[in-house]
C-alpha cells in the first residue's frame, strides 16, 4: 500500500503532554499507538474515518496515564502489542528485539531501546523495505530524551546509560526517518520537555543536544542535570498498567450529593477538590477543600497532591462539566470519586455551613509581603522576582512551616498559587494572600526587572 501522510494522526493531550498516535492501515483497520485511557479523541477520528482499532502497541509501562490499550482490546478486539519483558498481567503479544508483526501492506518491527524503563521498545514502521518513521515512545524526543530516574535514585545512572545506547542505535537511522516520541511538551517525562512535538532522525542529528554530548559519560551528566521534580502518582501508576486498568462498560458518571453528605464524607477522612477558578474559590470555599482549577493540568495536579485510595468528592461552578473530572480522574487511575456537591457553594451555605475565603491581590495591591514562587524550579531559574523565596508546589505540604508569615504566593498566573495557599490552610496557615497574576505584572507593578540563574536560597 502507498503510505500518505495523512494516514498517521496525532492525538494530543495537552495536560499531560503527550501524544498517541492513530495509523490508518489503508483497508478500514487501523493501529493506534500510546493510546491513553481517555479515548474520546481517537474513536471520534476512527469513527470519521471508518476506521476499526485492531492493534494497540504500547512502547513502554507508562507511568504518567493508564494505557488504553486493555479498552481497545475489548472494545474492539485489538491485538495489544508490548514488550515481552513487561510481564504485563493481561492477554497481548509479547514483543522482543526485531520481531516484527505484519500489519497488511505495512509491518511494524520492535527496537529494543530502553533507558526511560527496563522493557522499553520503540516501533520501527516499514513499507516493504522503505522506513516510514519510529514510534519512539519515551526513548528519543524532540531534542531531548525521556528522565531515566523513575524506578529510583539507585536506578538512575545506569539507566541513563541505557538512554545513552538506545539514542545511539535511533541515531543510526536513516536521517530522512520520521521520529514520532508520545512525551512532548508539558509531559513530566521529558528531560527537559520541548516545544516540538515530532521530529526527523536528521534534524535530531543537527539540533538535539543529548546526541552532540562527545561520550557516554558527558550524555549522562547532561541528562541527570535535567531531571527536575516529577507527580507523585508515577511511583504507582507503572505497576497499574502491568496488571491492567479495569475495563470500562460504562461512561463512569459523578453523581451528585447533598451538603450534608459532603459534610459526612470530609469528617470521615474523604477529600473535598475544588474545581473552580481561583477568584471563586478565593471568594467562598469549604473550609479544607484543597483548590484545583479545572483546566488542561487537572490530572497532573490531582495526581500529585492527593491520594487515589480516599474518596474524593468536588464543587464545581454552573457550567462547569463533571464529566471532564471523571475523564481526568480515571486517566491517571483516580477512581474513588464519590460525587459533587449539588448546587454548589450556595447549597453549602443554605445547609448553615460555614465558608473560609483567601485574600487574592493584584500585583499593585500586594504590599511588601515577602514573596514565595511556587512554580517548578527550572520555570524559576528562567526567570523570576528579586528576593523571592522558592519553594515547589508539590513540596510545599511537607515544608508548611518553612513558608515565611504572611508570605504572597505567586505562580505565572494564579492557578497553582492557590492550590499552594489551600495546602497551607490545611496545614493550619492562614495568614498568606495569594497573587492574581504571576511575576511578570508583580515586577511590573513594583518598578522591578525579573532575573534569572540559580535557584535562591530555600526559605
Amino acid at each position: 500500500m502507498g503510505f500518505a501522510d495523512d494516514h498517521l494522526i496525532p492525538l494530543v493531550d495537552t495536560g499531560l503532554g503527550n501524544s498517541a498516535y492513530l495509523v490508518d492501515l489503508g483497508d478500514g483497520r487501523a493501529l493506534a499507538v500510546d493510546a491513553g485511557r481517555d479515548l474520546r479523541a481517537l474513536y471520534g477520528t476512527a469513527r470519521r474515518r471508518g476506521l476499526t482499532v485492531t492493534y494497540a502497541a504500547d512502547t513502554h509501562l507508562h507511568a504518567d496515564f493508564l494505557s488504553g490499550a486493555v479498552q481497545l482490546g475489548h472494545d474492539s478486539g485489538a491485538t495489544v502489542l508490548a514488550s515481552a519483558a513487561g510481564h504485563r498481567a493481561f492477554p497481548h503479544q509479547g514483543l522482543a528485539d526485531g520481531d516484527e508483526v505484519d500489519l497488511g501492506g505495512l509491518t511494524l518491527r520492535a527496537l529494543a531501546t530502553p533507558g526511560h524503563t527496563d522493557e522499553h521498545l520503540s516501533f520501527l514502521l516499514l513499507d516493504g523495505t522503505r522506513t516510514l518513521g519510529v514510534f519512539t515512545g519515551g526513548s528519543l524526543l524532540v531534542n531531548s530524551a525521556a528522565r531515566t530516574d523513575l524506578l529510583g535514585p539507585d536506578r538512575t545512572d545506569a539507566l541513563a546509560r541505557a538512554q545513552y545506547r538506545s539514542l545511539q542505535r535511533l541515531a543510526a537511522l536513516p536521517d530522512s526517518t520520521a521520529v514520532w516520541p508520545t512525551h512532548g511538551a508539558g509531559s513530566f517525562c521529558s528531560a527537559p520537555p520541548g516545544a516540538e512535538r515530532t521530529t526527523t532522525i536528521g534534524a535530531q542529528k543537527h539540533a538535539n543536544p543529548l546526541l552532540a554530548a562527545p561520550d557516554e559519560d558527558a550524555f549522562v551528566r547532561l541528562l541527570t542535570a535535567s531531571l527536575g521534580s516529577y507527580p507523585a502518582y508515577f511511583d504507582r501508576l507503572a505497576a497499574h498498567n502491568r496488571r491492567g486498568p479495569a475495563v470500562l462498560t460504562a461512561d463512569p458518571v459523578l453523581p451528585a450529593l447533598g451538603a450534608r453528605r459532603v459534610r459526612e464524607l470530609l469528617a470521615a477522612g474523604g477529600g473535598i477538590v475544588d474545581v473552580r477558578p481561583a477568584a471563586a474559590y478565593a471568594a467562598g470555599h469549604i473550609p479544607g477543600a484543597l483548590s484545583v482549577p479545572l483546566r488542561d493540568q487537572f490530572a497532573t495536579w490531582l495526581g500529585w497532591l492527593l491520594p487515589d485510595d480516599v474518596p474524593l468528592a468536588f464543587v464545581l461552578d454552573a457550567g462547569q462539566d463533571p464529566d471532564e473530572i471523571v475523564r481526568q480522574a480515571y486517566k491517571i487511575g483516580y477512581e474513588r470519586l464519590a460525587g459533587r456537591l449539588r448546587g454548589g457553594m450556595a447549597a453549602w451555605l443554605a445547609d448553615g455551613n460555614v465558608q473560609t475565603r483567601t485574600p487574592f491581590v493584584t500585583a499593585d495591591r500586594a504590599g511588601d509581603r515577602p514573596y514565595l514562587d511556587v512554580r517548578q524550579t527550572a520555570e524559576f531559574t528562567a526567570g523570576h522576582v528579586p528576593a523571592a523565596g522558592h519553594l515547589e508546589l508539590g513540596e510545599l505540604a511537607a515544608r508548611a512551616a518553612d513558608v515565611p508569615a504572611d508570605a504572597l504566593v505567586a505562580c505565572g498566573h494564579g492557578e497553582r498559587a492557590m492550590t499552594a495557599a489551600s495546602l497551607l490552610e490545611r496545614a493550619g496557615r492562614t495568614d498568606v494572600a495569594v497573587l492574581d497574576g504571576g511575576h511578570h505584572q508583580y515586577a511590573a507593578a513594583h518598578g522591578q526587572r525579573l532575573v534569572q540563574g540559580p535557584e535562591a536560597p530555600r526559605p
